[in-house]
C-alpha cells in the first residue's frame, strides 16, 4: 500500500482568525529549528545583525547560558550575558528588553540569582531586564519569544537559559551539556523562526506583554532593512503563519483560548495521521477530542512521542498520574488500534532519559504547529502561551516541507535519515507500521507497554496541580474559609510575603557575599543551640510549621533548624508535633467550607474525591501522605472539605508523615555533625536511613494499590 498525501484541501482553511487563532501573518522565510544547538546558533546569527532592538520574553532567562560549546573560536562571546553586552558595545543605537516570569522562590535553586540584585550588564541604560509578576496565583508566563529589529522572530519551547543546549544526537555524555558545573540529561525541543509580517506580529505580542508588566510603551520600528541570516536554513518561503495564544482572564483582561481551539479543530480535521511531540499529556479536552476520533471508523493514526518519566518529587506523581489516566482512557477507546504512544531511548543513559520538551503537532502533510503550549490543562487557559502554525492548503511545496520536517523528527528518534523514513512511509502506507519497521536500534522509540498504577484519589487530587482556569485569591479564600474577612487577611499575607523576602535575602547575602567568612557554620549552630534554650523556643518552632504551610516553605528546612536547636530526639518530637498542628489547622479551614461552596466551585471533581476519601478515610489519608500529589495545605483543605473523620485524618497523617519526618531528622542530625566536623559523619547511618525510607515508601505504595483495588474504580472516568 502506497501512502498518498491529501490533495483536496486547497480551498478549505482550518486555521481561521477569530475562531482558532489570533491572526494570520505572512512570512518570507520560515525555519524549523530542532534542538538547542540549532536554536542558539540561529539566535546568535540573527542577534549579531541587530541594529534597533532585541525583545526577549520567556519563562526563564539566564545570562550565564552558553550559546555554544567546545574550543572552537568564534567572533562573539559564548556566554549569553557577555554576548548581549558585546552587541550593545558594537551597536550604539541598539536596545535590549528582557521580560522573564517572576518565578516563586521554590524555583530559586534552578534559577540565576544575579537578576535579583541586578544583571552584570556593562551598558545598563540600553539593556532593560524586568520580572513579570502580572499573572494569576499559581500561574506562569510560559511564552518563549525573541524578536530582533521587528524583522525576524523565534518562538517555541526553548528559553534562553541553562540546561537547554543539546545536539540532535542526544549523546548520553556530551561534554557541552553542563549547567552550573553539573551534567544534565539529553534535551529535545523545537523552535520556529519567521520574518516579515509574522515577525512583526510576534513583536506586537512581546510589546503588549512589556506594557502589561511595566505600564510602559515600547514603540515599534516599522520596516527595518534586515536580511535573513545565511546561517539559518530556510525550510519554507512565502507562506502564511497562524498565531494562537493562551491568555488567562486576569486583571480585567479577556480570557483567550486560541491554543486549545486550534488543537481541537486540527484533531477534528485530520484524515490520515496525527503526529504529536509534547512534554506533558494531561489535557482532558484534548483527551476528549482524541477519544472521539479513536471511536470513529475513519480515525486517523495517532502517534504520540512523550518523555519516559516526569521529573521531580511533585511533578512525577501529579503529571505522571494524570498522563497514565489519559493514556488508559484513550487505549480503551481505541477500537481500531490506531493509537501508539512512544518515548525515545538511547544507549548508556542509565537511570536518566531523553527529556522530550518539544511542543508540536503535524496533521497529515497539511498543518504543522510549533509553540510553547504543553498538552496539559494549564496551557489551555491558565498560563500565557504562543503557538505558530502553517497550513499547506494542498500546495505540493508546502506539503513536502511539512512531511520533511515530521520525517526529520522521526529520523532523529529512530537513528536513521529523513529519506529512509519517507521511503518506509511510502512503502508501508502507515505511520505506525513505518515506526515499527524502523525500530530496533539501540537508539529508538520504545512503546509505553507499562503504565504506573495510581489510586483514583491520588489522580483526582493531582488535578488540582493542573488547573484549566485561574482562581482568584478572593475565590480561594471564599472556597476554603468563607468566614475570613479579606480586608483583614491582606496585611497578614503581606507580612508573610515580606518575611519570605527577608529570609531569602539574608541567605543570599550570607551565601554570595564576604559575610560567610565572618559568620561561620560553627557560630550558626551555636546560636541555634542558644535559641533552643529559650523557654518559648519549642512553641515557636512548633507554630512555625503552620505558617510554613501557608507560604509553602519546605518543612525539611524547619526540621533541620529544630534538630540543630534541640538535638535529634527533641527536634524530632517538636517537628512531628508541629507538622500535626499545621495539618490540623489547615484541615479545620477545609472543614469550614460549606458544601454548597464546594459543589459550586469545584463541581463533580471534588465531590468524587470527597466520596472516595469518606469511604476510605484512614487508608486514603495515608496514601496522600505517602504519595505527595499537591502542596501540603491543598491536600489538607481538600480532606477537610471531604468531611473525613478527624481521627482518621490525624492517625493517617501520623502514619504517613512519620517516615519522612524521621528521615529528615536523621539527615539533619548528620548535617549538623558535618557542619562541626565533616570527618565524623556516619555515612552508613545516612545510607541505611535513605534505603529504608525508599523501600518503605515503595512497599507501602504497592501494598496500598494491591489492597485497595476498588479505590481506582470509585471515581468516574
Amino acid at each position: 500500500m502506497l501512502f498518498v498525501p491529501v490533495k483536496d484541501k486547497a480551498t478549505t482553511s482550518i486555521l481561521i482568525p477569530g475562531k482558532n487563532c489570533w491572526r494570520k501573518a505572512h512570512a518570507d522565510h520560515v525555519s524549523f529549528l530542532v534542538d538547542g544547538a540549532d536554536y542558539f546558533d540561529a539566535f546568535a546569527a540573527a542577534a549579531s545583525k541587530a541594529t534597533k532592538s532585541i525583545l526577549i520574553v520567556g519563562w526563564d532567562f539566564n545570562s550565564q547560558t552558553r550559546l555554544w560549546c567546545g574550543d572552537q573560536k568564534r567572533e562573539w562571546p559564548a556566554r549569553l550575558g557577555d554576548f548581549l553586552n558585546e552587541l550593545i558595545k558594537r551597536q550604539r543605537r541598539l536596545r535590549i528588553f528582557i521580560l522573564a516570569w517572576d518565578f516563586p522562590m521554590i524555583y530559586g535553586t534552578d534559577r540565576e540569582i544575579a537578576p535579583l540584585f541586578g544583571l552584570p550588564w556593562h551598558h545598563r541604560r540600553r539593556i532593560h531586564f524586568r520580572f513579570d509578576n502580572h499573572f494569576p496565583v499559581g500561574g506562569s508566563h510560559h511564552q518563549k519569544i525573541v524578536v530582533i529589529d521587528d524583522a525576524i522572530a523565534f518562538s517555541g519551547g526553548l528559553d534562553l537559559t541553562c540546561g537547554r543546549w543539546d545536539t540532535s544526537e542526544h549523546l548520553a555524555n556530551h561534554p557541552g551539556r553542563i549547567s552550573d558545573g553539573k551534567p544534565y540529561p539529553p534535551f529535545h525541543d523545537l523552535m520556529i523562526a519567521v520574518d516579515g509580517e509574522a515577525a512583526r506580529a510576534l513583536a506586537e505580542i512581546a510589546r503588549q506583554r512589556w506594557r502589561w508588566a511595566t505600564k510602559k510603551e515600547l514603540k515599534a520600528h516599522g520596516v527595518v532593512s534586515f536580511s535573513w541570516p545565511k546561517e539559518i536554513k530556510v525550510d519554507l518561503e512565502n507562506t502564511g503563519v497562524a498565531i494562537a495564544r493562551t491568555i488567562p482572564g486576569y486583571e480585567g483582561r479577556r480570557e483567550v483560548r486560541e491554543v486549545e481551539d486550534m488543537y481541537l479543530d486540527m484533531i477534528a480535521a485530520a484524515r490520515r495521521m496525527i503526529y504529536i511531540e509534547n512534554q506533558y499529556f494531561t489535557s482532558f479536552r484534548i483527551g476528549d477530542a482524541l477519544a472521539a476520533r479513536l471511536q470513529d471508523d475513519d480515525c486517523p493514526e495517532i502517534v504520540l512521542v512523550i518523555r519516559q518519566a516526569s521529573d521531580g518529587w511533585l511533578e512525577g506523581p501529579t503529571m505522571g498520574a494524570l498522563r497514565t489516566r489519559l493514556l488508559k482512557r484513550l487505549r480503551a477507546a481505541d477500537k481500531n488500534k490506531r493509537l501508539r504512544a512512544y518515548y525515545p531511548v538511547a544507549p548508556d543513559l542509565g537511570a536518566t532519559c531523553i527529556n522530550v520538551h518539544s511542543k508540536m503537532i503535524a496533521i497529515d502533510d497539511e498543518i504543522v504547529r510549533i509553540g510553547s503550549a504543553n498538552l496539559n490543562n494549564r496551557s489551555m487557559g491558565f498560563d500565557t502561551e504562543c503557538d505558530l502554525a502553517i497550513e499547506a492548503h494542498g500546495q505540493p511545496r508546502m506539503t513536502k516541507a511539512i512531511a520533511a520536517f515530521r520525517n526529520r523528527l522521526l529520523a532523529e528518534h529512530l537513528d536513521t535519515t529523513a529519506d529512509a523514513v519517507a521511503q518506509a512511509l511510502a512503502r508501508e502506507g502507515s505511520l505506525i507500521k513505518t515506526i515499527d519497521a524502523l525500530r530496533g536500534k539501540p537508539r529508538t522509540l520504545q512503546e509505553f507497554d507499562h503504565l504506573d498504577q495510581w489510586p483514583d484519589v491520588v489522580v483526582s487530587v493531582a488535578e488540582i496541580c493542573d488547573p484549566e482556569r485561574p482562581v482568584l485569591v478572593e475565590q480561594l479564600i471564599t472556597q476554603f474559609a468563607p468566614a475570613i474577612d479579606i480586608r483583614k487577611s491582606a496585611p497578614l499575607l503581606m507580612k508573610l510575603a515580606i518575611a519570605v523576602l527577608i529570609f531569602g535575602g539574608l541567605f543570599a547575602i550570607w551565601r554570595w557575599t564576604p559575610l560567610s567568612e565572618y559568620v561561620s557554620a560553627e557560630a550558626a549552630t551555636d546560636w541555634a543551640r542558644e535559641f533552643g534554650g529559650h523557654p518559648a523556643a519549642a512553641w515557636l518552632v512548633m507554630g512555625s510549621y503552620t505558617i510554613a504551610s501557608f507560604i509553602m516553605f519546605p518543612r525539611p528546612l524547619l526540621t533541620l533548624a529544630a534538630v540543630i536547636a534541640f538535638g535529634a530526639w527533641l527536634g524530632f518530637a517538636y517537628a512531628f508535633i508541629g507538622i500535626q498542628l499545621a495539618a490540623l489547622a489547615t484541615y479545620g479551614m477545609g472543614q469550614a467550607m460549606s458544601r454548597d461552596t464546594v459543589r459550586r466551585i469545584a463541581g463533580t471533581k471534588l465531590n468524587r474525591i470527597s466520596k472516595v476519601l469518606r469511604d476510605k478515610g484512614l487508608l486514603a489519608v495515608i496514601a496522600l501522605r505517602v504519595i505527595p500529589v499537591a502542596p501540603f495545605i491543598v491536600v489538607n483543605m481538600v480532606i477537610g472539605a471531604a468531611r473525613v473523620k478527624l481521627w482518621h485524618y490525624l492517625a493517617g497523617s501520623a502514619i504517613g508523615l512519620l517516615p519522612g519526618t524521621l528521615a529528615a531528622t536523621v539527615f539533619a542530625d548528620q548535617f549538623e555533625t558535618w557542619l562541626r566536623d565533616s570527618g565524623k559523619v556516619n555515612w552508613i547511618v545516612v545510607a541505611a536511613v535513605a534505603i529504608v525510607f525508599i523501600v518503605a515508601i515503595v512497599l507501602v505504595r504497592r501494598w496500598f494499590l494491591k489492597s485497595q483495588p476498588d479505590l481506582a474504580a470509585a471515581g468516574s472516568r
